[in-house]
């Protein structure tokens, strides 16, 4: 997809994306948005260009570190539950409960039976808050093995995005058909009509990114809000101020004009 289209509908879709919030927290809703896939996927890139204008306050990302030891000992939802939405808030799930049934079942970071209790418990589970009036989109990023791998070459090779290449990513190169096995069923066990999996062909980043915002805002019933009018009025002089002398205060330094 040629830069300047992707960008002109990018702009687009961001500005309804705003919209939407305002919608969302005027009436309330609560909404989760569930961001799975491979390592590499493209899944960061999607969220990062969903929240770029929308009000941090009503809007967030949860991505969940490797559980405590205290954590480990709670019902596996429940550290999840905390980071649900309340009213009037959009929650980007960057991984989510699903970690179970992808890197905890192949790396064996679950037992067995761990692992056939979440298949079991997850359809009630996203019932109930479904049922309880959360808006639930979950999107499956699907990018092909040899994409997988350039990503990798390329985060390698790259101070800025480096951090984002861990032992586990690049062991999953070694468990390509693992990984597809505990996907599938996955999707036989949980794709639901409550809360169904949508997926989203990520080779091409534009378009995986484009498709997964269309697609999220014709999830949300919203309807398009218009801002208030605001008059910004007129700035009084300021007759009776002098500023204090600058050289009583601390400047950075302006590495700016050295370049």
């Amino acid at each position: 997809m040629p830069k300047h289209v992707y960008e002109e509908e990018l702009e687009r879709l961001q500005i309804q994306l705003v919209s939407m919030q305002q919608w969302v927290v005027e009436t309330g809703t609560r909404v989760v948005v569930i961001f799975e896939g491979r390592d590499a996927a493209g899944k960061g890139g999607a969220i990062k260009r969903i929240m770029q204008y929308l009000n941090p306050r009503q809007a967030r990302v949860a991505a969940l570190p490797t559980p405590n030891d205290r954590e480990k000992g709670q019902w596996y939802f429940q550290r999840y539950i905390e980071h649900l939405p309340t009213a009037g808030e959009i929650v980007l799930m960057d991984r989510s409960w699903y970690n179970r049934a992808g890197v905890e079942r192949v790396m064996e970071y679950c037992t067995p039976e761990q692992y056939r209790r979440f298949l079991h418990q997850v359809p009630t589970f996203e019932r109930m808050l479904v049922e309880d009036g959360i808006i639930l989109v979950k999107y499956w990023f699907s990018v092909s093995d040899e994409v997988q791998e350039e990503r990798f070459h390329s985060r390698l090779n790259d101070p800025m995005r480096r951090w984002k290449l861990s032992e586990t990513d690049v062991v999953s190169i070694t468990k390509w058909e693992d990984y597809s096995r505990a996907k599938d069923a996955m999707f036989e066990a949980t794709d639901h009509a409550d809360a169904p999996w949508w997926t989203i062909e990520s080779d091409d980043k534009r378009k995986a990114r484009l498709n997964a915002i269309s697609h999220l805002l014709s999830q949300v019933p919203y309807e398009p809000r218009v801002p208030e009018k605001v008059d910004i009025p007129p700035r009084p002089s300021a007759d009776d101020y002098e500023r204090p002398d600058r050289a009583r205060y601390k400047y950075v330094p302006d590495h700016a004009a050295d370049l």
